[in-house]
């Protein structure tokens, strides 16, 4: 059952990506909004933490929120899954794997996983959907102690990283991420429903367990407008860093 601070969100954020409060503007006063929707300013506050979470407003001590971005983000100071950013912020996530097999890791594969070069590794091809319409192509090389238990989920998964947790765990809790853009390929465009060539957002990550061990080692490519990725950063720490291309 969708909670009403759930369904205030909602309506905020429609009315957000409708242009009806632009990026820059403010929202109505939470009195005005309280007696709109008939809640608690409680209510309208959890509904606030929502959009703040996502990256859709801001907020400074005595002034109104402020409608910061129209596109929901993720934010590289936590890790969190696909599915649980999804759900945090009121969205369907969804998911099937459209390819699985084994095969023996390559170098690079191997070093990422810390294994051996020829050790088996399982490749998983998986589009994931927001509200059911695709937004994200993984292509995912998991360990192969991990392979069996992967292998063990139903293909339309939602939360492969809570699954894997729940069934086997297997814990995943640290994550290393590299950003680059990238032309959308054939497999890309099909599954994305985007044209050929595309600009993607592409986000290389590795996640390990809590020991350091590595599960998994995935290629995630964005469609355009689907997430907006934040980093917050100051001149005492700043989580982000620049490399250049491999």
């Amino acid at each position: 059952m969708i909670r009403r601070h759930q369904q205030i969100a909602e309506e905020l954020r429609v009315a957000i990506a409708e242009g009806t409060y632009p990026v820059g503007s403010e929202l109505p006063s939470e009195s005005e909004l309280a007696l709109a929707h008939g809640v608690s300013r409680g209510t309208l506050r959890q509904a606030f933490g929502t959009l703040q979470s996502e990256g859709l407003i801001g907020s400074r001590q005595g002034a109104r929120r402020t409608v910061l971005s129209t596109t929901p983000s993720q934010s590289f100071t936590e890790l969190r899954s696909f599915a649980q950013w999804a759900r945090a912020g009121g969205r369907t996530p969804g998911g099937l794997v459209l390819r699985s097999r084994r095969a023996k890791a390559t170098e690079a594969q191997a070093a990422q996983l810390h294994l051996a070069p020829g050790d088996t590794v399982l490749h998983v091809l998986r589009v994931r959907t927001l509200d059911g319409e695709p937004a994200l192509l993984e292509r995912t090389v998991y360990a192969g102690w991990a392979a069996a238990a992967v292998e063990r989920l139903p293909d339309d998964c939602e939360s492969v990283t809570q699954s894997l947790y729940d069934e086997a765990r297997v814990l995943m809790s640290h994550g290393e991420h590299h950003l680059d853009a990238i032309a959308a390929g054939t497999t890309d465009a099909r599954e994305l429903a985007v044209r050929r060539g595309s600009p993607l957002l592409r986000v290389r990550r590795t996640t390990t367990t809590p020991d350091g061990r590595p599960v998994e080692t995935s290629d995630d490519r964005y469609k355009p407008g689907s997430v907006v990725f934040t980093v917050r950063n100051s001149v005492q720490a700043n989580p982000l860093v620049r490399t250049t291309p491999d």
